[in-house]
């Protein structure tokens, strides 16, 4: 299907690796032009080197900066638009809380969840949708998780960070709504990613069991059976940021294999 993303400026947080990499890749296959932000350089030049080979007529800019700090997050924005133009669509998937048993949590750890996914989603997400509310026109697609709907143990300062995002994108929505600008959030369960590891090491730790029995213990609990893959998810990104969604605005759509609709 084209999804009319030919040439349209598609601005990915954490686009290097896992998710952002994967909406990377099929937006790319749409002809969108593509910048991608990331903390590390060295994440983003192989992610650069890969989406080249792939596909070789890509205009792609990458730019380094932690969106933890709203000037870094206001410079990298003023940078993208500057070098491929007006940003069309903004696909949030950087940051990501530490996941630590309950027992252990300290202040900080509350405080640092905050900062990895709240704030790093929006200090991009707020300017960004100001000035596409100028423009008359854009998309925002925000990847929050599905631990802002379900408590998990040893996930409860990023699932509440979640849990904030998930609100900020409904009220950011009806904000900005009238104004041409769309706002959606898609919230991923367990997906085959680097950062799974994080996740499973830390049930390990909370239940005493080894990662293997973690990995089964986590699959038996979808009703599909599996675990999503990366692809999966950014395939509903990006018809989420086509005009194939122009009605669908202000929700946050679960993506966990049927999982939450099992919780009594």
């Amino acid at each position: 299907m084209d999804l009319k993303l030919k040439g349209k400026h598609v601005l990915i947080t954490g686009g290097s690796k896992g998710i952002g990499f994967a909406c990377a890749q099929l937006f790319a296959e749409e002809g969108a032009r593509i910048s991608l932000v990331s903390r590390n350089m060295d994440n983003l030049n192989a992610a650069q080197a890969k989406l080249k080979e792939q596909f070789p007529h890509i205009e792609l800019a990458i730019y380094s900066a932690d969106l933890i700090d709203h000037q870094a997050a206001q410079n990298t924005l003023d940078k993208a638009q500057a070098q491929l133009g007006n940003l069309d669509i903004l696909v949030n998937s950087a940051g990501a809380a530490k996941r630590t048993p309950a027992a252990e949590l300290t202040p900080e750890d509350w405080r640092a969840a905050l900062d990895a996914k709240f704030f790093s989603y929006i200090n991009m997400m707020s300017p960004v949708a100001q000035q596409m509310a100028k423009r008359g026109k854009g998309v925002i697609i925000n990847v929050i998780g599905a631990g802002g709907k379900t408590a998990a143990p040893v996930h409860l300062p990023g699932g509440s960070a979640n849990a904030a995002l998930m609100l900020a994108t409904a009220g950011m929505a009806a904000a900005f709504g009238r104004q041409g600008v769309r706002i959606n959030g898609v919230n991923p369960g367990q997906t085959l990613t680097e950062r799974l590891q994080e996740g499973l090491k830390a049930i390990c730790k909370q239940e005493g069991i080894e990662m293997e029995e973690a990995l089964k213990r986590s699959t038996a609990k979808v009703p599909l059976g599996r675990l999503a893959s990366a692809e999966e998810i950014a395939q509903a990104v990006v018809f989420l940021a086509s005009d194939q969604a122009s009605y669908i605005t202000g929700v946050n759509i679960s993506m966990d294999g049927g999982t939450a609709s099992c919780v009594v």
